[in-house]
């Protein structure tokens, strides 16, 4: 097809001009802005925060760099970084960075077999662990990894701090570090060197896809890739300085290792690291952050909390959190249309404010400006409610391939429902069959040790084929509709995103997970985990703990609970889009069982593969009810 004929490019209207550039770039230039900047803060066991000022960083950076190109590395190899996410974590990162090593990143929640898989595959030479427990994986099948020869250990076990075990070289991080400081030759020459060495289209990190329907691949992101995505980012997201970001998801994801590492670093921001993933509420409150990045699931459990107070608040609590919300919601929409809000609209919102709004901000640490959200859609009606209250969240696009992001709201013109316009000098076309292809800086080099899938993704004009379904407005506005592969073509031929109709579903306080079926049938069925909120309504008056949960799946009285909240919430999609029945299980999905990826998107495959005999046995009953009698 000539070029002319193809669909309309949407390119963003923002100055490009920005040249070569790597990620030590960028790292010097956080630097500069003020070494004696407060960069990098933690929370110690005591409950007190612990924080290294930018210059502080450097030093920490530095010896650990020294001490790795000090030893068998050199720039080019490949070293793995598997750790929750953690000031050493950076340091680490960092420290590889500039030195001209390759960073692969490795999700601390996969089991042995799978971080052996990624260790092989990415031909790993060193690796840094957070502890005991991750030690312990790769001690387990260090033996079939050929490459591997150096383990450096964040936390090491007190009863072993660094010794060598069976041919690898086991190290402390604080050993690491005492070598780089000894090191006087790399820290006066060799390490400037090597970071002066490193080049815009040299690989700089491997990040593994999750793989949903196939084998991880290794996406290769050079420092051009990020340092354009990182530049990109900036010109949208206003930060500052002054700025704080609670650094919470997974640092081996690119969406973090972007938004809260890379562009917080050249920003000049502070980053506080969380203690985990469950104290995210509590460290929000302690660290008071400006920023913050997320994923859908956290802005749902916030207004999902904030529904159940309502709910369960008097009568009185329940008039005011309505009459404030409907004052919000009206001052939002004036707002977003640049109009005046007018006297007694602004009055009655301060109004608002006082009442309902400034608890929400208080939960929050009072101090948030943005929140951006990525990974996963996020429900417009979470969005609207998170504005109407004076909190803006930013909702943005993009995947490993892309560095990760394509796309993002900006905060003076967002827009409810999408995605934003492309990030500067990126390109967004929709191809005939409503895929989103990517043209721009920051789409990635290829996948590693795999040219035939490299040539499947990326055109050779450049454009790579996301796998995900959108739509452009006229604008230029991204709007997501689902995955390509997670499409579902009923018996009747009709294509069924299942995406949307899911987020409906899930926006129940009595549904904590939900997935819909239904590929090549007659019909869909959703299957459901309940939320304990749901047992509670269900059983009112009994204790229930996780131990009853699947014993009471198939309860009748939570089934018709269960199917008059899911039935009512799809009762605005098309006949064939709605399940007809409700599959409830009382087992979470969650990545150690296999049903979601490390980045938590379901993996359907297994999901239909372990629930086979109640599903066919669903449909065997519902197609003999339809039957006519002999």
């Amino acid at each position: 097809m000539p070029d002319n004929a193809l669909p309309p490019i949407r390119e963003a209207a923002r100055p490009f001009d920005f040249g070569p550039g790597t990620l030590v770039d960028v790292f010097l230039h956080g630097l500069d802005l003020n070494p004696d900047r407060r960069a990098l803060t933690s929370r110690q066991d005591d409950g007190t925060w612990r924080s290294l000022t930018a210059g502080e960083a450097a030093d920490r950076v530095r010896n650990i760099s020294c001490s790795l190109l000090g030893g068998d590395l050199e720039p080019g190899d490949h070293v793995a970084i598997l750790s929750n996410t953690r000031m050493e974590w950076a340091l680490a990162d960092w420290a590889c960075i500039m030195s001209g090593l390759v960073v692969v990143t490795v999700y601390p929640t996969l089991p042995a077999d799978q971080v052996l898989y990624i260790l092989k595959d990415s031909e790993a030479k060193a690796v840094f662990v957070e502890n005991g427990d991750q030690l312990a994986k790769v001690l387990q099948v260090h033996d079939r990894l050929e490459r591997l020869s150096r383990v450096f250990v964040f936390d090491p076990p007190e009863d072993d701090p660094g010794t060598d075990h069976a041919g690898i070289q086991v190290r402390s991080l604080e050993q690491v570090e005492r070598a780089g400081r000894s090191a006087s030759g790399w820290r006066d020459r060799g390490w400037a060197d090597a970071a002066a060495a490193v080049q815009p289209q040299d690989t700089a990190t491997l990040i593994y896809t999750s793989g949903t329907t196939a084998e991880p691949k290794g996406v290769m992101l050079t420092h051009h890739n990020l340092f354009t995505n990182t530049l990109g980012a900036a010109m949208v997201l206003p930060i500052a300085e002054t700025d704080k970001v609670l650094s919470w998801l997974p640092l081996s994801h690119a969406f973090e290792r972007l938004a809260g590492h890379f562009l917080m670093w050249y920003t000049g921001a502070e980053i506080a690291y969380a203690g985990s993933v469950t104290t995210v509420a509590r460290d929000m409150v302690e660290t008071g952050p400006t920023f913050v990045v997320g994923v859908p699931r956290l802005y749902e459990k916030f207004y999902d909390a904030v529904m159940l107070a309502v709910r369960e608040g008097g009568a009185a609590k329940k008039v005011v959190f309505r009459a404030a919300k409907w004052v919000g919601d009206r001052r939002a929409r004036r707002r977003l249309a640049r109009k005046p809000v007018g006297r007694l609209l602004e009055g009655a919102y301060g109004v608002a404010d006082r009442l309902v709004f400034r608890k929400l901000h208080e939960r929050t640490g009072g101090r948030v400006r943005f929140f951006v959200s990525g990974a996963a859609p996020l429900s417009a009606e979470i969005a609207r409610f998170f504005y109407a209250g004076g909190l803006v969240v930013l909702e943005g696009y993009g995947l490993t391939e892309t560095s990760p992001v394509a796309n993002v709201n900006p905060p003076d013109d967002l827009r409810f429902g999408t995605v934003g316009p492309p990030l500067a000098g990126t390109e967004i076309r929709i191809a005939d069959d409503g895929e989103i292809l990517i043209r721009g800086p920051q789409v990635m080099k290829g996948y590693f040790g795999r040219p035939a899938a490299t040539r499947e993704a990326i055109s050779e004009d450049g454009w790579f084929h996301s796998g995900d379904i959108g739509e452009l407005d006229g604008d230029g506005y991204l709007t997501i509709t689902d995955r390509k592969k997670n499409l579902l073509v009923t018996a009747a031929g009709k294509n069924i995103a299942p995406q949307p109709i899911e987020e409906l579903m899930a926006r129940s306080p009595y549904v904590e997970q939900v997935v819909l079926l239904g590929d090549r049938r007659k019909f869909l069925l959703a299957l459901v985990v309940p939320s304990f909120l749901a047992y509670k309504a269900a059983f009112p008056g009994r204790p229930i703990s996780e131990s009853d949960m699947e014993e009471l799946e198939e309860d009748p009285n939570l089934q018709r609970l269960m199917d008059d909240e899911v039935f009512s919430r799809v009762s605005s999609c098309a006949r064939h889009e709605r399940p007809k029945r409700v599959l409830l299980t009382g087992s979470q999905f969650s990545v150690e069982g296999g049903e979601l990826t490390p980045t938590l998107k379901v993996k359907r495959r297994v999901i239909e593969q372990r629930y086979a005999d109640r599903i066919e046995e669903i449909y065997r009953l519902v197609e003999a009810e339809a039957e006519p009698c002999a």
